[in-house]
């Protein structure tokens, strides 16, 4: 049987494999692209709109990216962080849309400010000094900070509606924070793909093999679900950008980066609210403070969501208990994944993190009452009758060795490479999305390291994200002038 020759293979067709592609498709439009698809459409599994919150993770209204310390400070070096990642996206999203390649913005960003909401003296006192630590930086300056529930009120309606008189109370609020439909900015992202030469996209195909050849190249196996044909592609790289199916297919793959990795899959759901008489009264996205003992993608956030440009409110995340990877996935997909590598490792977490299980089944089988008891938190004059529980998509947590022994749970993305760069995948869960084009360029920066230095490359990357190789943190006039011009490109309005 002769096999399909490609120069690279993406293996998912969601937020990381589109981003990924577009990039390497713009430094080298004679690249020679394969992306394969298990469901019969892109972005249909965690990327998709309604699995995916659809933040544009900025740090603005993430408390959980600011950490109080034992010792009472605060840690805001990942809110930099991930603040510096997301102005790439922002970057490369608008050279998207200036070159045509995307359409008009609003087709996948709208804006929605980024507020975050605390109540009760001690979180009021966190609060206010996060907004004093953050702001002081001109990458936060623009964050309003207020204890006055009249202010509030203006920011957020729905949220000041009939509570409790006296209650210390204190909000944050960034006007040009962004709603981002990643569902439908892959989907654009595949479709200009699509037009390109060289490119080829198989949906409704599943990956059953790879393996190394001994000429370097990949041979990997595609499995057509309609037919059961079976078509071989050689590749010089791979990359596994599955969601929760990218750790069995590392694990298929043998390379030894990949060895003692486990996943932990957390499922999700969201309260959702489609009645335009309480949609129209919020327009922000609106984040608190985990519960005690919930994971850190368990933020509750109350948000406006503009999908097929319709509105509608969001209200979540509730953490479910599940053995899926994959929300189209199966119940035995954590058991396949249990191998003599991570088996020490998985236990290690699972006995150290029994809280958190108990937390996830309780989760799991809250009542609908529950839930929106949880939801009047923010919402104080919620109706259950007003809301619906939606089922959002898996997210599939890095379990991995601890080199002081046993395992550890990380909460965040990992990227694994192979010691000769011809193959990649990206592991974990948030920030995710929001911070692709950043994941996306450390893969190419590693794995075509040569064609990365050369002076094409190189001045075709500043075409597209001026802020490559420096810091948006220390270079502030750098910083304003990026930000002046996404803002602008993109259409994300300021007060």
């Amino acid at each position: 049987m002769t096999a399909r020759t490609a120069d690279v293979l993406l293996v998912g067709a969601g937020a990381m494999s589109s981003t990924l592609g577009m990039l390497l498709k713009q430094l080298d439009p004679t690249l020679k692209i394969i992306m394969v698809e298990r469901l019969d459409h892109v972005a249909q599994e965690s990327t998709d709109g309604w699995n995916n919150a659809g933040t544009g993770h900025a740090a603005y209204c993430e408390l959980n990216y600011t950490p109080q310390k034992p010792d009472g400070s605060i840690d805001t070096t990942k809110a930099f962080a991930i603040n510096s990642a997301f102005e790439l996206s922002l970057q490369f999203w608008s050279y998207l849309v200036e070159q045509k390649a995307l359409p008009e913005p609003t087709n996948f960003i709208n804006t929605a400010p980024h507020c975050s909401f605390v109540w009760g003296e001690k979180n009021v006192a966190f609060l206010r000094k996060r907004h004093e630590l953050l702001s002081a930086h001109p990458m936060f300056a623009d964050m309003q900070y207020s204890e006055d529930p009249e202010v509030i009120r203006g920011w957020m309606p729905l949220v000041m509606q009939n509570r409790k008189a006296g209650e210390a109370v204190a909000a944050t609020r960034v006007s040009y924070g962004s709603d981002v439909n990643f569902g439908d900015l892959s989907r654009l992202m595949v479709e200009h793909l699509g037009h390109q030469p060289d490119f080829d996209l198989l949906v409704s195909h599943n990956v059953t093999a790879l393996k190394k050849q001994p000429d370097g190249r990949w041979l990997v196996e595609v499995k057509n679900k309609a037919d059961q044909h079976v078509t071989p592609i050689t590749a010089d790289f791979v990359f596994l950008g599955a969601g929760g199916g990218a750790l069995p297919l590392l694990q298929k793959s043998g390379i030894e980066e990949g060895k003692g990795y486990g996943g932990f899959p957390v499922s999700g759901q969201w309260l959702v609210c489609t009645k335009p008489e309480i949609v129209e009264e919020h327009a922000a996205k609106v984040y608190g403070k985990a519960a005690i003992g919930a994971p850190p993608m368990s933020v509750p956030h109350l948000d406006t969501r503009i999908m097929n440009g319709k509105k509608s409110l969001l209200f979540g995340p509730f953490a479910g208990f599940t053995t899926k990877f994959l929300k189209n996935g199966s119940y035995m997909d954590l058991i396949k994944s249990v191998n003599l590598g991570n088996i020490g490792p998985m236990l290690s977490v699972g006995a150290n993190n029994m809280d958190l299980t108990r937390y996830l089944i309780s989760e799991s089988l809250q009542s609908h009452e529950s839930r929106v008891k949880a939801l009047r938190a923010y919402f104080p004059d919620a109706r259950e009758e007003d809301w619906e529980l939606s089922i959002a998509g898996q997210r599939v947590q890095i379990i991995k060795k601890n080199p002081q022994g046993g395992g550890k749970l990380e909460f965040g993305t990992e990227v694994i490479i192979s010691a000769d760069g011809t193959l990649s995948a990206l592991l974990g869960a948030s920030p995710g999305a929001s911070t692709a084009v950043q994941a996306m360029l450390s893969i190419i920066e590693r794995c075509f390291k040569d064609r990365m230095e050369s002076e094409a490359w190189q001045a075709k990357i500043k075409e597209m994200i001026p802020s490559y190789g420096q810091s948006l943190v220390e270079d502030t006039e750098l910083l304003k002038t990026v930000r002046q011009r996404t803002l602008s490109v993109l259409q994300l309005q300021q007060d």
